[in-house]
């Protein structure tokens, strides 16, 4: 019983919602914007686990002193850090109380992580007590001062200075580093892919160079050769090729989807 009734909730909201589209009917779209309603709530609770299965993965990291253990430390306190700056608004100059309140807050964690790898009941009762204290006061210190302001209900906490800015000076710059490093890949990939070994890869490379000619800056205006040829290239060939791939990722989502609500496909209830 237990494996069968996600399989007949899976048949039953999979037709629905296969049927649903055809069925212009009022009672329809409100089931249909309600079902949307709840993939958004179970979305929240997905996050929700995410986040506790990177604070365990990187506890069992510290834990086992695994390759690179110690960025993990940077990760649960980053975590924890943005997530309280999330929920917080800072309405005057209080850079004491923050770093107070990031130092009590980061001995929090430090003692939950002890707390876990704890290996008797007396050390963790001592860690989970020292625990306790150093979030009531942390919590102390961000609601009792006139300085600080809750928000759990409005987007009001991203305008937490401190969290725009690790986002604009930490998160932005990390992202664009990784953006600039994939160019190099993509580089090396493309001359690996271009070599002409074959008549398939010779028209491949010569493809590429004529779209990479299209913008050189010494080949001005639309009338040019290598203009035209390129927008031929991207308008004709590589269009119907992205409308192929297109139609087979469609038929391939479509034939995945009556895999699962038949029952044939039964990946997403785990193993055993």
């Amino acid at each position: 019983m237990k494996r069968q009734l996600p399989f007949v909730l899976v048949f039953i909201f999979g037709l629905f919602m296969m049927f649903q589209y055809f069925v212009p009917h009022e009672i329809s779209e409100w089931i249909y914007e309600f079902l949307l309603d709840w993939i958004v709530i179970i979305g929240i609770f997905a996050l929700a686990l995410g986040l506790w299965s990177l604070f365990r993965v990187s506890v069992d990291k510290i834990k086992m002193r695994k390759d690179n253990w110690g960025y993990s430390y940077i990760t649960l306190a980053g975590l924890f850090v943005m997530v309280a700056f999330g929920f917080t608004h800072r309405v005057a100059d209080a850079w004491g109380l923050y770093f107070i309140w990031i130092l009590l807050s980061l001995l929090c964690l430090g003692s939950l992580m002890q707390l876990r790898a704890a290996t008797n009941s007396r050390q963790k009762k001592m860690y989970f007590a020292s625990a306790l204290i150093l979030l009531i006061l942390s919590t102390l210190v961000a609601v009792f001062d006139d300085t600080w302001r809750f928000y759990f209900y409005t987007a009001e906490g991203l305008e937490n200075s401190m969290f725009r800015a690790f986002f604009d000076y930490i998160l932005l710059p990390i992202l664009s580093t990784m953006f600039a490093l994939l160019a190099f890949f993509i580089a090396s990939a493309a001359y690996r892919a271009f070599r002409a070994r074959n008549v398939l890869a010779t028209l491949l490379l010569l493809a590429a160079l004529l779209v990479m000619i299209r913008f050189n800056p010494w080949i001005q205006g639309d009338e040019a050769w290598a203009s035209k040829a390129s927008n031929w290239l991207m308008n004709v060939p590589n269009l119907a090729a992205q409308r192929a791939i297109v139609i087979g990722i469609g038929l391939g989502i479509v034939a995945t989807a009556l895999k699962v609500i038949l029952g044939i496909e039964r990946g997403y209830m785990g193993k055993g």
